[in-house]
């Protein structure tokens, strides 16, 4: 990967703007490799590059723009765009707010679907039963039938929602458990919420597990 493309992609993904010396630490090594003398011809690279980038983005094929603010380097959308992205905000759905409890039954769903109640149950090794109806709620999970067995258990698999959530093509293209809960943490961070709260929520707010699921089963 070129100069260029890794300081187009570190600005990318920084949450706060970045110095100049920060990214002359983060690509010294691999610009060292291509031919850099020493840390001066580092950082005179570097911000060759970031001139070039800023020019590039501040064309009008370019929705987007490299700034430079509190002394360092960050991609912000540009002014004659912000209506537009106004609108966009607006028009998304509001995010999904899970407690620990409902996320680790959905990460037993995801990777043991289709599953039962008391199949979910027995893995965690508590109730799960008021949490498949928050799961339900959000569109995460859906009905997959009956399991053939006494009493006829609802099966519980992933909905279409989940892979939109988790940036994934299909189940097959899940990570490792332990990855799993790293993508779970980064996706729904700051969106967690206590289960005194998510249990007051159901009380108030919504139907139980079973009536959504009863209903879910009778239109299939």
């Amino acid at each position: 990967m070129g100069l260029r493309a890794q300081l187009e992609a570190i600005i990318y993904a920084a949450e706060t703007p970045i110095t100049v010396e920060h990214m002359v630490q983060l690509v010294k090594e691999s610009a060292i490799a291509e031919g850099a003398a020493d840390d001066a011809e580092v950082k005179s690279r570097v911000r060759a590059v970031l001139e070039a980038l800023v020019a590039d983005y501040g064309g009008p094929d370019h929705g987007i723009e490299i700034r430079q603010v509190a002394g360092g380097y960050r991609m912000s959308t540009k002014p004659e765009q912000h209506e537009m992205v106004r609108s966009f905000a607006k028009s998304l759905k509001p995010p999904v707010r899970l407690s620990l409890p409902a996320l680790e039954t959905l990460a037993v769903i995801a990777y043991k679907q289709p599953a039962t109640v008391p199949e979910i149950s027995e893995i965690r090794g508590v109730d799960s039963g008021g949490v498949i109806a928050t799961l339900l709620d959000r569109k995460l999970i859906t009905t997959a039938g009956r399991k053939q067995v006494i009493g006829r258990p609802i099966l519980y698999k992933t909905t279409k929602e989940f892979l939109l959530r988790f940036g994934l093509k299909d189940v097959n293209e899940l990570p490792s458990m332990e990855e799993f809960e790293k993508l779970v943490a980064e996706s729904f961070q700051g969106e967690l919420i206590s289960a005194e709260d998510a249990a007051q929520s159901q009380e108030t707010d919504s139907p139980s597990a079973e009536e959504i699921a009863e209903s879910a089963a009778q239109k299939e």
